[in-house]
């Protein structure tokens, strides 16, 4: 068949006419796969390939701003700004405000106390203008301020009638803070030691009372529950700067913390007039501290020794100066650390007798009527003093 193919070709092939080499080629090229044509390779790196040359983001929008009095701006939030969910964060995360040093405030009187202590602003978020005309502006010249929507902040505040108004800010360091000129002038040498208050409700009425009675500072020690949060914020109504606030003491650091002499006196309900052996009211009560009704603190207890104070009820003569009271928490009582404190500088159990049957007082009545009983006492004997000093008619 092969040989029959080939006679039949070259009866067809003009006479005389032979197959070139050009021929024979042309018709192989025939036969070829077609070959992919690639371009220069200035081409290959034109700018015009995404590939190599993406386009350009499109510019951010610009941000809103506005003025609410000369010199001083403020930006409106866009939807789902970040800094609203960190606010959140601030509020419910102790840990977080331990680390980055912050505390969120709400509400005007509470911002408008900050400001004037010298608490620092960092961020003041707002629902309208207006609140920020109730705020010194000088003070807030120096913070980022954000208009933001009431329902955006209502939706994470606690308050049942939000003001639409918080900020946050460095959390405040008591050395450097500048706290009232009338607070100042009427403070007195007593001082208020919170021991295991871990409510925080009873924290801020504590806080409250102590600079209502004109206390030099408080110390908290480790134990009580964080003094920023927001719950005691609110009980405490602005008394965080007013008084100084020293947190997160150990027992071993406290008296460093005290002035030198400061007898410490410890709230109590060990009635001095029970006979021997009866037990405490009640297991529970605040200005119950005594430690027999600490059950974890028993077995330190036998193994310390510690000695026995003298009692008496709270309005006979105990408040010299300087002097410090201890109020112990509603469940556990006065720890052995206080009353080891307390024996070392001579204080005493103050007792605030209560009907029998009827349960003691918890820990914020009873700061407040042995903090304002010492009050009492102290500026009596002040003026007693002044009375001495008064030159006798001749």
């Amino acid at each position: 068949m092969a040989a029959l193919g080939r006679a039949w070709r070259a009866l067809l092939r003009p006479r005389g006419a032979r197959a070139s080499p050009a021929g024979r080629r042309g018709v192989r090229a025939l036969r070829r796969s077609p070959v992919r044509v690639l371009q220069p390779r200035s081409a290959r790196e034109s700018p015009q390939s995404p590939r190599e040359s993406p386009q350009p983001p499109p510019p951010p929008p610009a941000v809103e701003r506005g003025a609410a009095a000369p010199g001083l701006w403020y930006e409106k939030a866009a939807p789902g700004d970040r800094r609203l969910g960190k606010v959140v964060t601030i509020a419910k995360s102790k840990k977080f405000r331990d680390n980055h040093g912050k505390v969120l405030l709400e509400g005007h009187r509470l911002i408008k106390d900050a400001l004037e202590a010298g608490a620092v602003p960092q961020t003041l978020f707002f629902s309208t203008v207006g609140h920020l005309k109730l705020l010194p502006e000088a003070e807030i010249k120096r913070a980022s301020l954000v208009k933001v929507k009431f329902e955006d902040i209502k939706t994470w505040s606690d308050l049942v009638t939000p003001q639409g108004l918080l900020g946050i800010f460095s959390k405040p360091d008591p050395a450097k803070m500048s706290y009232p000129a009338a607070q100042l002038a009427n403070s007195l040498p007593l001082l208020l030691i919170c021991d295991n208050i871990r409510d925080p409700g009873n924290l801020g009425t504590i806080l409250r009372s102590a600079a209502g009675a004109g206390c030099e500072k408080v110390l908290l020690t480790k134990g009580c529950v964080d003094p920023w949060e927001p719950k005691v914020l609110r009980a405490g109504m602005g008394a965080h700067f007013r008084v100084p606030i020293i947190a997160s003491l150990d027992w071993e650091s406290v008296p460093t913390t005290l002035p030198a002499g400061t007898q410490v006196c410890v709230a109590d309900n060990k009635d001095p007039d029970a006979a021997a052996g009866t037990a405490p009211a009640s297991p529970k009560a605040a200005v119950k501290s005594s430690p027999q009704a600490a059950p974890e603190h028993q077995d330190e207890e036998g193994a310390a020794g510690i000695p026995e104070l003298a009692a008496q009820h709270y309005y006979e003569d105990w408040a010299r100066a300087p002097v410090a009271v201890v109020i112990g928490g509603e469940t556990h009582g006065l720890s052995p650390a206080a009353l080891r404190l307390a024996a070392s500088t001579g204080g005493k159990r103050l007792l605030i007798p209560v009907v029998p049957g009827v349960d003691s007082l918890n820990s914020a009545i009873a700061a407040g009527i042995v903090l304002f009983e010492g009050k009492r006492q102290l500026l009596w004997k002040h003026k007693q003093g002044d009375r001495q000093k008064l030159p006798v008619p001749g």
